[in-house]
C-alpha cells in the first residue's frame, strides 16, 4: 500500500474490496499459450454450424482457417448481442403484456365496485356493469341482487367464437350447456341475454366493468389474466372433473385452491391458453380491481428500473457537476512548494556519475520552474499533410511551459505519401526542425517492431534539432521508420502502425529506467536526448501523446502537469477535445454534442472514481514513472504493460479488436488492470481542437473501430474486481451498464420512439402512467441542463437538438454496421495513402525473423565501444611520438552511430562504472571510465590496470567475452515464437555469468 501522504489531497480513495484474492495480479489479456478448444470456440462452431468450412472457402473467399474462425466468432458475438437486445426489448415492452395484460391493469377508478353500497341497483352481466334502477323486471328472481352481483348464470348466453376453436373441441367446459336445471339457478330464468337486456330495460353504464377485490374472489370464482370468472354454474352442473380433460383438471384445481389467481395455470400449453380465452368470454364476472401479483411484480420492476436508471443518470449528472466546479479546479491549481518534489532519476545507473571511480562530471540540470516536470511531447504521424503536422507542433511549442523542460518527439510511421500531399510524411516532419550540425546525416538504427515474421526487424533514423516558432526554441527529435533494406521496394517501407510508434518511446524509457539491454535505436535516442536537453533521459517523468491533426491550447500542458504534481496517484490524464471543423458538413455537425457530452458527462463522472475508461489518443498524458517516498516506481514503463501492449502475434478476434482497432482504449485498459488503485482522470480546463470526419463513409469507418474496440475492452474491464467503489456505486457496475448500453444501442432508438409515442398517447390518471414521461424527460433533456450549468453557452443546446435528430444514425446505423464487421481489422477510410486502393494493415506476418539481426546490449557496452573507437581513430591519425599528448576529442564526426564503421562504433563494450554526464553539447569526452581528456603515456599502464580491476575475471576470461545467459535465453525465446519486447524473470541480482551489481534506489513495482 502507498505510504501515508502519497494520496492526492483532492480525491481520496478508500479501498472497499479487501478480500485477499482481489489483490492478486490481473491475468494477462493476451495469453501466449492458446488452447485449441475453449468453451467460446465450441460455442462459435455450434452457432455457425450451418456454414461449413468448404462453404466459407468457396463462397466466402476465406481460405485461411484463422479468417474462418474469426468469422465464426463474429457470428457468435452477434448472436449474443441479439440475445441482449431481445432481453432489453422483452423487459421494456412484453414483460407487462405477459404478466399484466391490459385487462389486468384496470383499477378501482375505472370499475363499478362489487358490493359497494353506493352502487345500489348495479348488476353484472358477462363482467359488464348494468343499472336496474329503471328496470321493468319481466321475471322476478326472488331476491334482491347485491350491488355488482354477477347475474350471468341467469341468462342463456350464446356460445362465443373463442369457444369454437378447433384446438379446444372436446373439452367439456368449452361447450357444456349451462342452462340445465341442476346448475343451481333453476336453469336460465331470464332467457336469452340480449333479448332480456332490452325487455327488462337494463342500461349499460359507460361499458364500465364490475370490479372485485381479492377478498371477493372465492367459492367457484378465480382470476385469469386479471379477469374474474364465475364457474359455479359449470361446477354445479358437472359435479366433478372429467378424466383426461386437461381443462376440467385446471378448472377444478383453480376452484378448490386457496390461490385464486390461476393465470399461470392456463399458460402451460397453447391449448390451455386458448381454453382460458374461452372461459373469459363465457364465464366472465368482472375484473380484478386491485393489482394482480403479475401486475404488482411488473409495477415493482418498473419502479426499481426507474429508480436504478434515474438514480444513475442523476448521480452521473450531479457528480459530473461537482467534479466540474470543485474537484477539477483544485487539481489544476499550481502546486505549492511543499508539494513540488525533486527531480527523479535512477541513482544506480552508470551514467549518473555517483560512483567515485568514474571521475565523471555531474550534470547541470536544464533551467525551468521547480514544478515543471521533464515532459516528452509525442506526435505520431502517418499520412497527414504539412498544415496539420505543423499546426500541431506549433501549438505544442507555444504552450506556457519552459522549452528546457519539454522535448518534441515526432514519429513518422514509414516512408508514406499521404493522399493530396506533395512530399512524403518523413520529409514534411524533418523539414519542420532546425537540425543540429553534428547529427545532420543519421544512419538507420535497428529496433524490434510490433509486427509478425520478418517485419519484427525494423530500422529508423533519428533527426534532432530545434523547433522554432515565435520566441520558442524547443528541442525536437524526428524518428523516421524507414524499414530494412529488404523492404525498400514495398508499398509502405517501415510502416508498423501507431502502436509501434508509441512502443519506440515506451520501450526506450523502460530500458533506460531499468538500465536494461538496449537496441541500437535506444542508444541513438539516448545520446541525442542528452545532447539536446543536457540531462539524461531517466529524468523524464511525463509523456504527452498528441495526434498529428490536433491543436493544443497554450495552457493545456501546464494544467495537466499541475494535476500530476497535485496528486501523485494520477497515472493518466486527458483534456477536452473540441471539434475544429464543426460546420463543415452535416456529418461534423452531428458530432459536436456527442464529443461534448462524452467528456463533460461520462468522463467527468468516471473521474470522481479515478477510473476514466478511455484516454483519447489524440490528447492524453501518462506518467512514465511515479515517486514513492524517496524511490520511484514505473508506470507506463512497467514491463508488464510494455509486454502486453507490444504483442506482435494476435490470432483471435477478441485480441485483434483489442490491439488493432483501438490502441488508445486498450492502453487505458492495461493501465487500469495493472494499477487499479491509481487514477485515470479527465481535466476539462485543458483543451485542444481536432479535425473530425466530414464524410459519412469516413465516420462509418472510424466508429466501426471505436465501437468494436469499446465492446471488447469493456469485456476486459468488467472482470477487474478491485476497482474503486462497491456494488451499484462502483466503477465495475458502471462499466457493466456501459457494456450493456453499448451492446443494446440498435434497439435503444426503437425503444426511444416507443417511449415518445406512449408519452403522447397515455392518459395520466395514475402515478404509474407518469413513469415513461419522467424517463423520457430525464434521458433527453438532462444533458441540456448540464450544458447550461457547465458552459453557459446556449449554442450547445442547438447542437443537442441536431444530435437528437441524428439519433437513428448513432444508435442504429453505426452500431449495426460495426457489429456485423467484428472481423474487419483494417482502418478503412480513416487514413488514406496516395496510390493505395485498400488498407491491408501493417505488420502482417511474412518470412522468418532472425533474432540475431537486432542486438540487445547495455548502455555501458555501447558507450565504451564508442569511446574506444574514438581513441583508436585519434591514435591512428597521431604522430608516432613518445611524448604524444592526446588532444581533446572532437565527437562531431562520430555523433550517433558512426557512419563508416558499424562494427567499430555500434557494438560497444564498457564497464558499469562509466559516467556519461561529461559528454555534453561541447562534444568532448571527459572523465569517462577513468580516462581523462588529456592523455599521457605514463597514464596508460594505470589505465589498463584500472580496467582490469573494474572487470573481474570469470573462469579465467575477461568480462564481456564470457557467454551471456540472458542473451541466449532471449534468442531461444524468439526462436520459440515469443515476441520481442517480452520481459522474463531475469533480475540483476540473479545473474550468474555477469559480475554482481548493486542497484540501490532501483525500480520497484507498486500496486
Amino acid at each position: 500500500m502507498p505510504v501515508r501522504g502519497e494520496r492526492g489531497a483532492t480525491l481520496r480513495r478508500g479501498r472497499t474490496l479487501v478480500r485477499s484474492e482481489r489483490r492478486q495480479e490481473q491475468a494477462p489479456m493476451i495469453k501466449k499459450e492458446k488452447r485449441k478448444l475453449t468453451p467460446w470456440v465450441i460455442y462459435s462452431r455450434i452457432i455457425s454450424f450451418w456454414a461449413p468450412s468448404i462453404l466459407l472457402t468457396k463462397l466466402g473467399k476465406m481460405p485461411d482457417p484463422n479468417m474462418q474462425q474469426a468469422w465464426r466468432e463474429k457470428i457468435a458475438l452477434v448472436s449474443l448481442i441479439i440475445l441482449v437486445c431481445a432481453i432489453v426489448v422483452y423487459l421494456t415492452i412484453f414483460l407487462a403484456m405477459t404478466f399484466c395484460p391490459e385487462s389486468a391493469a384496470k383499477t378501482q377508478y375505472d370499475v363499478v365496485q362489487f358490493n359497494d353500497s353506493s352502487q345500489v341497483g348495479m348488476i353484472g352481466i358477462l363482467g359488464g356493469a348494468f343499472s336496474t334502477l329503471e328496470a321493468t323486471w319481466k321475471v322476478r328472481l326472488g331476491f334482491t341482487p347485491l350491488p355488482g352481483q354477477d347475474l350471468t348464470p341467469y341468462f342463456d348466453v350464446p356460445l362465443p367464437d373463442e369457444c369454437k376453436a378447433e384446438s379446444i373441441q372436446g373439452l367439456r367446459a368449452a361447450t357444456q350447456n349451462l342452462c340445465e336445471p341442476n346448475n343451481g339457478n333453476d336453469g336460465c330464468p331470464l332467457g336469452d341475454k340480449d333479448t332480456a337486456i332490452k325487455e327488462n330495460n337494463f342500461k349499460n353504464e359507460d361499458e364500465r366493468p364490475i370490479g372485485y377485490d381479492w377478498d371477493d374472489v372465492h367459492n367457484g370464482y378465480f382470476v385469469i389474466n386479471g379477469y374474474v370468472v364465475n364457474l359455479n354454474p359449470y361446477l354445479n352442473t358437472v359435479g366433478k372433473a372429467k378424466d383426461g380433460d386437461i381443462l376440467d383438471e385446471a378448472i377444478f384445481s383453480a376452484a378448490n385452491s386457496e390461490k385464486v389467481d390461476a393465470t399461470l395455470l392456463f399458460q402451460r400449453t397453447s391449448q390451455l391458453k386458448d381454453a382460458g380465452k374461452c372461459l373469459i368470454k363465457r364465464y366472465a364476472a368482472g375484473v380484478l380491481a386491485k393489482d394482480t401479483p403479475g401486475c404488482f411484480a411488473v409495477n415493482l420492476f418498473n419502479y426499481v428500473a426507474l429508480a436504478v436508471i434515474g438514480g444513475i443518470v442523476l448521480t452521473r449528472f450531479i457528480m459530473a457537476v461537482i467534479f466540474q466546479y470543485i474537484l477539477s479546479w483544485q487539481l489544476v491549481k499550481r502546486p505549492p512548494r511543499n508539494k513540488v518534489r525533486p527531480l527523479s532519476y535512477n541513482a544506480a545507473a552508470p551514467w549518473t556519475g555517483k560512483k567515485p571511480q568514474t571521475g565523471g562530471a555531474k550534470s547541470t540540470l536544464a533551467k525551468g520552474d521547480e514544478d515543471e516536470l521533464f515532459t516528452i511531447m509525442l506526435v505520431t504521424c502517418y499520412s497527414e499533410g504539412d498544415e496539420s503536422i505543423r499546426g500541431t507542433c506549433d501549438s505544442l511549442c507555444r504552450t506556457t511551459f519552459s522549452d528546457s523542460r519539454k522535448l518534441l518527439f515526432i514519429v513518422a510511421d514509414g516512408i508514406i505519401k499521404g493522399s493530396g500531399n506533395d512530399r512524403t510524411t518523413p520529409d514534411i516532419c524533418v523539414d519542420l526542425i532546425e537540425q543540429e550540425e553534428a547529427f545532420t546525416d543519421p544512419q538507420p538504427c535497428s529496433y524490434l517492431a510490433v509486427a509478425d515474421g520478418s517485419k519484427q526487424h525494423n530500422m529508423a533514423k533519428v533527426y534532432c534539432g530545434y523547433y522554432n516558432i515565435d520566441n520558442h526554441r524547443t528541442p525536437a527529435m524526428v524518428v523516421v521508420k524507414c524499414g530494412t533494406p529488404d523492404e525498400q521496394s514495398a508499398a509502405k517501407p517501415g510502416n508498423r502502425g501507431k502502436r509501434d510508434s508509441q512502443m519506440i518511446l515506451m520501450n526506450f524509457f523502460s530500458r533506460v529506467l531499468f538500465n536494461d539491454r538496449m537496441v541500437p535505436l535506444d542508444y541513438d535516442l539516448f545520446r541525442k536526448v542528452h545532447h539536446l536537453m543536457g540531462v539524461t533521459p531517466d529524468l523524464f517523468e511525463i509523456v504527452l501523446m498528441v495526434d498529428a491533426d490536433t491543436k493544443v491550447h497554450e495552457d493545456s500542458l501546464r494544467l495537466l502537469v499541475n494535476c500530476m504534481n497535485n496528486d501523485q496517484l494520477i497515472m493518466g490524464l486527458c483534456g477536452e477535445t473540441k471539434i475544429a471543423n464543426k460546420r463543415d458538413s452535416w456529418v461534423t455537425a452531428i458530432q459536436v454534442f456527442e464529443y461534448y457530452i462524452s467528456h463533460h458527462l461520462s468522463k467527468a463522472f468516471e473521474s470522481v472514481f479515478g477510473g476514466v475508461t478511455c484516454l483519447p489518443g489524440c490528447f492524453c498524458m501518462y506518467r512514465l514513472k511515479a515517486r514513492k517516498g524517496d524511490d520511484w516506481v514505473p508506470i507506463l514503463t512497467k514491463p508488464e504493460i510494455c509486454t502486453e501492449y507490444s504483442q506482435n502475434v494476435v490470432k483471435t478476434l477478441h485480441e485483434k479488436n483489442l490491439l488493432l482497432l483501438g490502441e488508445d482504449r486498450f492502453l487505458t485498459t492495461l493501465m487500469l488492470r495493472n494499477f487499479p488503485s491509481r487514477k485515470m482522470m479527465f481535466m476539462p480546463q485543458a483543451t485542444c481542437k481536432t479535425l473530425v470526419p466530414d464524410e459519412f463513409k469516413v465516420l462509418l469507418s472510424q466508429r466501426r473501430r471505436w465501437i468494436n474496440s469499446t465492446v471488447h475492452n469493456l469485456l476486459e474491464l468488467v472482470l477487474v474486481r478491485n476497482l474503486c467503489g462497491t456494488f451499484c456505486l462502483s466503477m465495475q457496475f458502471s462499466i457493466f451498464l456501459d457494456l450493456v448500453g453499448t451492446v443494446a444501442l440498435p434497439v435503444a432508438i426503437v425503444l426511444t420512439y416507443i417511449l415518445i409515442v406512449r408519452a403522447c398517447t397515455t392518459s395520466y390518471n395514475s402515478v404509474t402512467a407518469y413513469l415513461p414521461l419522467a424517463m423520457l424527460i430525464m434521458v433527453l433533456f438532462l444533458p441540456g441542463l448540464l450544458i447550461m450549468i457547465t458552459t453557459r453557452k446556449w449554442v450547445y443546446v442547438l447542437w443537442m437538438f441536431v444530435y437528437l435528430l441524428a439519433l437513428p444514425v448513432w444508435n442504429l446505423v453505426l452500431p449495426t454496421y460495426a457489429y456485423w464487421h467484428f472481423d474487419d481489422f483494417s482502418w478503412g477510410e480513416t487514413r488514406k495513402v496516395h496510390g493505395e486502393t485498400k488498407d491491408t494493415g501493417h505488420g502482417d506476418g511474412g518470412g522468418t525473423f532472425d533474432a540475431g539481426s537486432v542486438p540487445l546490449k547495455r548502455w555501458e557496452d555501447y558507450e565504451r565501444k564508442r569511446l574506444r573507437s574514438i581513441r583508436r581513430k585519434e591514435r591512428k591519425e597521431a604522430d608516432d611520438s613518445s611524448s604524444y599528448q592526446m588532444p581533446m576529442v572532437d565527437d562531431s564526426a562520430n555523433a550517433g552511430l558512426l557512419k563508416n564503421s558499424v562494427e567499430d562504433s555500434m557494438y560497444y563494450e564498457s564497464h558499469p562504472g562509466y559516467s556519461f554526464m561529461g559528454d555534453t553539447a561541447s562534444n568532448s569526452v571527459e572523465g569517462s571510465s577513468g580516462t581523462l581528456g588529456n592523455y599521457h603515456p605514463q597514464q596508460q599502464q594505470q589505465q589498463q590496470q584500472y580496467e582490469l580491476q573494474s572487470y573481474p575475471t570469470m573462469n579465467n576470461s575477461m568480462y564481456g567475452a564470457e557467454p551471456d545467459p540472458y542473451a541466449q535465453q532471449q534468442q531461444q525465446q524468439h526462436q520459440d515464437g515469443v515476441p520481442y519486447g517480452a520481459y522474463d524473470d531475469y533480475a540483476y541480482d540473479q545473474q550468474t555469468a555477469a559480475p554482481p551489481r548493486q542497484r540501490p534506489g532501483g525500480p520497484r513495482d507498486f500496486h
